[in-house]
């Protein structure tokens, strides 16, 4: 019950060094490659999910925003296996940190608008300036314009520690209550606890749904580069 608020998104250590690495490489484990000619349950079912994944996604990219299919499903893959992660007890979720989803967001936007503008620089450049514009407010536009396109990594980053942090928090808040009020009150402890696991349920849900916003945004970013 004295446990710090925010305890779960530090960092973990141990012996001093920090083992942030090694849990992100954790959730490899979950998706194994098989060898057999035939594969498993579990294994044809991850493969049918990316599948329709990817067909839902890239539907309406060309063949060179297709050629980012293997990367935007891997992304996927990895924040929403990092995101399940963190709803394990005694876990860490790398994906409430900032820094990391900026790390992810930043170099993905970056090379979206970097393709766009090395393959085409018109349409890249026709962003910026809507057609019809009054000639008055051309050098407002280009500047709102540009503002816009420059938040876009950080819109992603802060969208996606916003819901996994908040959700965190308010689990952690409603578990602490309910130990608080198993020992005054048992009733109102099985009411808090009944929303405890329907809360969880629904962070379940919002860790894919999370991923999914995440890369889809990515992916239409690319396509209107491309």
């Amino acid at each position: 019950m004295n446990e710090n608020l925010f305890t779960s998104f530090i960092t973990p250590v141990m012996m001093g060094i920090p083992i942030v690495t090694i849990i992100i490489m954790f959730p490899v484990i979950l998706f194994p490659t098989s060898n057999r000619l035939i594969n498993n349950r579990i294994v044809s079912m991850q493969q049918w999910l990316l599948k329709q994944t990817s067909k839902q996604m890239m539907s309406i990219h060309n063949y060179k925003g297709q050629t980012w299919t293997l990367m935007l499903m891997t992304l996927i893959i990895f924040i929403a296996s990092t995101n399940l992660l963190g709803l394990l007890p005694h876990s860490f979720t790398p994906t409430a940190q900032l820094s990391m989803n900026l790390s992810m967001a930043v170099p993905l936007w970056a090379a979206t608008v970097v393709t766009g503008f090395r393959h085409n620089t018109k349409t890249s450049l026709a962003h910026f300036l809507p057609q019809g514009t009054p000639t008055p407010l051309i050098p407002v536009l280009v500047i709102i314009e540009t503002i816009s396109l420059l938040i876009q990594p950080m819109a992603l980053a802060v969208r996606l520690t916003a819901n996994i942090t908040a959700g965190h928090l308010l689990m952690h808040l409603i578990g602490s209550a309910t130990l608080a009020l198993m020992s005054i009150n048992p009733t109102v402890a099985t009411t808090t606890f009944i929303v405890l696991v329907l809360l969880t349920i629904l962070e379940f849900a919002v860790a894919l749904i999370q991923a999914y916003v995440f890369t889809l945004l990515i992916s239409l970013y690319l396509h209107d580069n491309t």
